[in-house]
């Protein structure tokens, strides 16, 4: 009877830990995301698809990462950067959310990185390509799953000097952070090959009355146009480009915002445009058609760049936590494992620099009907040059 007892006692001891450790998980508290993406205005879409792109991946494991039950915060952010501040306090300090995940407009995103680099709090970028997030805002809780506006940009310049052998152009955007960043992207790598910029046009965000500057660029008739635009300020620009005959005429190209998620409004005035981004229709890899059906099937509608951006904003967070056990509080480690992971993106598989900024291949592409096809690489594995980042 002795005996029996002795033997029983380690193995309650064993089987008690066990229920302990079993206990232990299933209290873990939910992981609180703090979605800050545009929900009204011109950017209402892009916020969705990304909203959308995240869920899915989220969906996917289960609804859990890391083992930690997801539990989402929304807050509109309107596209305001004046506004920024106190609607990402509402997050952080009313909500007390553990990850912050937003923007779109780029003025906005800098007022988020601010809050997260004063609060420590880790923020996922899934969109806003604003150079200073992963430049001189660099931080060890900020990342980025999209693009830097210089490296969206930048390609698209060298391709229009060196493959289309244009020798002048302007460049047209509204006059804020995102589109100064890209033109001016577009206007490096078009000097580089030989080119020249004769005039930067811009016109307050978010402003779509182009006229004047069409007017302008038709009596300057330069080589070719670069214009940065995106939601329905590019469906309005490519259009009115189209109605002043300017694409008969001076080729119009741009940052693949102008024609990602838009191409059903702008129609037959988008045809043939040449754009640069990191993402394309058309690439038929296994991961990127498997990406593609399950949005499809979840949402039905097809995805854009802005759903992949947001896909790839989880797929970074669960791969970072899975370092870090579910602990955000480890942001050391969770830096030092997603610096190290290669993301296996629809784009198609990426890493992160020193900055947090993804190195990937940017894609030109060609309107073709409804669709953004790849038609060639502008820059391989192009990483951006993170100006000012001093982590």
């Amino acid at each position: 009877m002795i005996r029996s007892t002795a033997f029983a006692i380690p193995a309650l001891a064993a089987s008690l830990l066990m229920a302990s450790s079993v206990a232990m998980a299933q209290a873990q508290p939910k992981l609180k995301v703090g979605l800050m993406l545009p929900y009204s205005g011109t950017f209402t879409a892009l916020g969705v698809a990304i909203e959308n792109g995240f869920r899915l991946y989220v969906d996917e494991q289960g609804g859990k990462l890391a083992g930690r039950e997801i539990e989402f915060f929304k807050v509109d952010d309107e596209s305001d950067p004046s506004k920024a501040t106190d609607n990402v306090n509402k997050l952080i300090k009313r909500d007390n959310v553990d990850v912050l995940v937003g923007t779109v407009h780029s003025g906005v995103a800098m007022g988020m990185a601010r809050a997260a680099k004063e609060s420590g709090t880790l923020l996922i970028v899934p969109n806003a390509g604003s150079d200073a997030v992963t430049g001189p805002m660099c931080a060890v809780n900020i990342f980025r799953s999209s693009f830097s506006n210089w490296q969206s940009s930048y390609g698209m310049g060298t391709v229009a000097a060196k493959q289309e052998k244009k020798k002048t152009a302007m460049t047209i955007t509204w006059k804020y952070a995102a589109g100064e960043e890209m033109t001016n992207a577009f206007k490096e790598g078009f000097e580089k090959e030989g080119g020249k910029v004769s005039k930067q046009l811009t016109l307050p965000f978010p402003n779509v009355e182009f006229q004047a500057l069409l007017t302008e660029i038709a009596a300057a008739k330069p080589d070719a146009v670069f214009a940065f635009f995106a939601g329905g300020g590019a469906v309005k620009f490519v259009k009115d480009y189209a109605a002043a005959g300017l694409n008969k005429t001076i080729p119009l190209y741009g940052s693949g915002f102008l024609t990602d998620g838009t191409l059903e409004a702008q129609g037959d005035a988008a045809q043939g445009l040449l754009t640069t981004l990191h993402y394309a229709d058309g690439l038929n890899t296994p991961r990127d058609n498997q990406f593609r059906l399950a949005y499809a099937k979840t949402f039905k509608m097809q995805p854009d760049v802005y759903a992949v951006q947001g896909y790839d904003a989880a797929q970074m967070l669960a791969t970072g936590l899975a370092a870090v056990k579910g602990d955000v509080s480890r942001k050391a480690e969770f830096a030092a494992a997603l610096q190290k992971a290669k993301i296996d993106s629809p784009r198609g598989p990426f890493t992160l620099s020193k900055s947090h900024n993804p190195v990937q291949d940017i894609y030109l592409r060609k309107v073709d009907g409804k669709e953004n096809k790849v038609v060639g690489i502008a820059s391989k594995s192009l990483s951006d040059p993170a100006r000012g980042c001093r982590m």
